[in-house]
């Protein structure tokens, strides 16, 4: 490791990190400190994992067989031994801690918004209307027609009102950027 003076005359190339080469994994498992994050990076289409009654070993195990970076508040989670990668965040509020996670992992490039359940994390995929009218609501029945899909646990998704929520919440996000 080299550590240089602050007023060093050094001319660094541009793009020149001294912060090590990220981990090509996108994957995550968050502890029950972050649950909401989970959501939330699923909306930006990655892989998150999360239970509310993960132990730390658990997670600590999972992170390890799964190629999987922790996410936490809890900086002891981070200590186990088994754990390789993982990244404790600073804030307690769920947009900085997403644009804490955007920036230091540079996500931001491989945002596939809404591709994944926010329910289970599975790949969502398009659905004709007839395959799941019997699971919709009357309203949504009448005034909608795209419909998605998770394989994993079966939710539906549409086009209503959660999901201008969403676009919101996306478009927040990228002004704090």
């Amino acid at each position: 490791m080299k550590v240089y003076p602050a007023n060093t005359s050094t001319q660094w190339p541009e793009n020149y990190s001294l912060q090590a080469g990220l981990p090509v994994s996108d994957k995550f498992i968050l502890d029950v400190h972050v649950g909401r994050l989970a959501r939330a990076l699923r909306l930006l289409g990655f892989d998150s994992r999360y239970q509310n009654d993960y132990a730390d070993t658990s997670i600590a195990q999972l992170a390890l067989k799964e190629n999987r970076i922790v996410l936490t508040r809890d900086i002891g989670l981070l200590k186990h031994r088994s754990i390789h990668r993982g990244y404790w965040l600073r804030s307690q509020h769920l947009q900085e801690q997403l644009a804490e996670v955007i920036a230091y992992f540079r996500l931001g490039p491989r945002f596939e918004t809404f591709s994944r359940c926010l329910a289970c994390k599975g790949q969502i995929v398009p659905v004709p209307k007839a395959e799941v009218v019997d699971q919709l609501p009357p309203k949504t029945r009448r005034y909608f027609n795209e419909f998605y899909r998770c394989p994993s646990c079966r939710r539906v998704y549409w086009k209503g009102s959660h999901y201008e929520r969403m676009q919101e919440f996306l478009q927040r996000l990228g002004q704090q950027e």
